[in-house]
């Protein structure tokens, strides 16, 4: 029996059920651990909920800059994209909230940690391989696998029956379930679940639709050191600001939608519903500055490795020695990677304009150009075209 359990904590319905379950079965203190990541929710009555079930020890936590300056960049640097089109945006957010969340444990003296997430989605494993890289001994609770709750209305049940606030949005079974970060949104589940059925409006809650969208172009540059952008329009950001900022121009431009069928961990299907305006626009431009500043050799590389890079990342192997060596490999090409990018958002279209590195372009236009002969011999391509058709010449006697 645990002594101490530390909770990821949301504020919200299931997780205040969560709680009062955890008081209830283990008769121990319990922690509440909330992060902050830019999930745009009010956290304010965060304190207040888990103080009036009882809790002493509640820890809300800004987690916004680390997570996009240790994560969300790291991982862009990558190109990462999972099944050619999921951005990551939950993926990513989980291994920072296991690693903070087995830090407060540390702090706090709990044996124990505990998580909302399902029994039947990726989360749960994400969180969970998280504690256990941070902490091989941590005693992990994952109630939606072990209470005795079989639905909604049990859940609602429990909570009044304890003297839990149910909002009237949550009487009944909700119409789909969401996850926010400052990178992105997800929804997913009920209404959703059929993947013929277009997704009704009010679904999206960071992006306009096309049809709403503005009517004139937006044109911005960013810049970019190291592989990461560091500007806007020649204003220096924090990597937050950086992102937030994008979000919001992406956002009003309906650029970040996606509807997805993919292929979860756990060995099922799922339709998601994904809105990333930020990183659409961060993803394109970062192809665009290494376009012009990575060799081709590595350029190819990189793309060869992202879709390992991704898998390890969806199924919550962050903190594995495969993905961290993936990482050293990425980063070190990314050292040259320095100039800015000029793009224009319009009608859900990432457009661009123009890419430029002072002093780490490897494009040379004496070479490609019609007008001059460079250091390039037309006639020499008539050996490589030769030697690379004897094969297929072979091949067709």
């Amino acid at each position: 029996m645990p002594k101490k359990i530390v909770l990821a904590y949301s504020g919200g319905l299931d997780t205040s059920v969560i709680l009062k379950w955890l008081q209830n079965k283990y008769n121990c203190p319990v922690v509440t651990f909330t992060a902050d990541i830019g999930q745009e929710d009010e956290l304010s009555p965060i304190e207040n909920k888990a103080k009036n079930l009882g809790v002493k020890e509640i820890f809300i936590e800004n987690l916004q800059e680390e997570f996009v300056k240790d994560y969300v960049f790291p991982m862009f640097r990558a190109n990462a994209l999972y099944e050619g089109t999921y951005l990551l945006g939950t993926a990513i957010a989980r291994p920072l909230i296991a690693k903070r969340q087995i830090e407060i444990a540390k702090i706090v003296g709990a044996d124990a940690v505990a998580h909302g997430a399902t029994g039947k989605g990726n989360d749960q494993v994400r969180f969970e391989l998280g504690y256990y890289a941070n902490n091989p001994k941590i005693e992990v609770i994952a109630p939606w696998r072990d209470w005795e709750f079989q639905s909604r209305k049990d859940l609602i049940e429990y909570a009044e029956k304890n003297q839990i606030t149910v909002p009237k949005d949550k009487m009944g079974e909700p119409p789909f379930s969401t996850d926010a970060n400052l990178l992105h949104t997800s929804s997913e589940g009920k209404l959703l679940e059929d993947p013929w059925v277009e997704p009704p409006e009010y679904v999206f809650s960071r992006t306009n639709n096309i049809e709403n969208s503005p009517d004139e172009a937006e044109t911005l540059i960013i810049g970019f050191k190291n592989g990461d952008p560091i500007s806007i329009n020649e204003k220096k950001l924090k990597p937050h600001e950086i992102l937030s900022r994008l979000n919001s121009i992406a956002g009003k431009n309906a650029v970040g939608r996606i509807d997805l069928v993919e292929n979860r961990f756990v060995g099922m299907k799922s339709r998601g519903i994904y809105e990333t305006p930020g990183g659409t626009i961060l993803l394109k431009a970062r192809r665009a500055i290494e376009s012009i500043t990575l060799d081709k050799g590595e350029a190819h590389l990189k793309d060869e490795i992202m879709p390992k890079y991704a898998e390890l990342i969806y199924n919550g192997f962050w903190f594995s020695s495969e993905r961290i060596a993936i990482q050293k490999l990425i980063d070190s090409t990314q050292s040259k990677v320095n100039g800015e990018v000029k793009i224009k958002i319009f009608k859900g279209n990432v457009i661009i304009l123009g890419r430029r590195s002072e002093k780490n372009s490897l494009y040379d236009n004496s070479l490609v150009s019609f007008d001059e002969v460079g250091d390039y011999n037309q006639k020499d391509a008539e050996g490589f075209i030769k030697i690379n058709s004897l094969r297929l010449k072979k091949n067709n006697k």
